[in-house]
């Protein structure tokens, strides 16, 4: 079914002035609509470059500036992972929350245990990852994955926003980015030499065991979810 008759007409219609309606597909491919128009969401509209190349992100609150100096509370945004593909190890300066609609998994450093663990996971499911966490999120299956994440307090221009294991060593080592205020959030309350060894470690096990694949049983029961949407959405 073509993104313009994605969400039917007389749908679109119904929408009072300002909203937007947005569909995720089983393909992980994203549509808005409004009572005027109805466009594919993605990397050539709508969407902008997010941590990774061939990473997307697209912001429904706050914007990438957001920053405790230009708080909006939080940051909500839907996430298009490339096929097969993992983020870069990092670590946020405030908590985040991760909703996966496709078949991915999060890998988590554990400093109570000191290893990493590769957390699986299946659409619908919503992931807590606390604040200066090392982890590193995974699509584990063939099609681009859309994700929605909410960060409290950062966009993505934020130095806290996502510090990877570079820049951890640089701060360990005392070199730390320019602020507005002058001050990091996360300096106080961080040791950035083990935030350093912790985000290698996550590394490690990404490099050493790839990106596991979506099992036979997962493939056949995304195949049944395009089905069931399709036939959800004729009019």
């Amino acid at each position: 079914m073509g993104a313009s008759g994605d969400i039917p007409e007389r749908v679109r219609g119904a929408l009072p002035r300002g909203v937007r309606l947005y569909h995720v597909r089983p393909d992980g491919s994203v549509v808005v609509a409004d009572r005027d128009d109805c466009r594919p969401l993605g990397p050539d509209g709508g969407m902008i470059p997010f941590i990774d190349d061939g990473q997307f992100a697209h912001y429904l609150v706050g914007n990438a500036a957001t920053s405790p100096e230009r708080p909006s509370n939080a940051t909500v945004k839907l996430g298009r992972v490339g096929p097969r593909s993992a983020f870069t190890p990092h670590a946020h300066g405030g908590e985040h929350y991760v909703l996966s609609l496709g078949h991915a998994s999060c890998g988590l450093y554990d400093a109570e245990r000191g290893r990493t663990a590769d957390i699986p996971l299946v659409p619908g499911m919503l992931i807590r990852i606390p604040e200066m966490m090392p982890h590193s999120f995974a699509n584990r299956g063939s099609r681009p994955l859309t994700i929605v994440a909410a960060n409290t307090g950062y966009g993505i221009d934020h130095e806290d926003y996502a510090i990877t294991a570079p820049e951890a060593e640089r701060r360990a080592l005392g070199s730390a980015p320019p602020t507005e205020s002058g001050v990091l959030a996360t300096a106080s309350t961080t040791d950035f030499r083990a935030l350093a060894v912790a985000l290698r470690s996550v590394e490690e096990r990404q490099r050493l065991h790839g990106i596991a694949p979506a099992t036979v049983r997962e493939r056949l029961a995304e195949r049944l979810r395009r089905m069931a949407t399709a036939l959800e959405g004729r009019p």
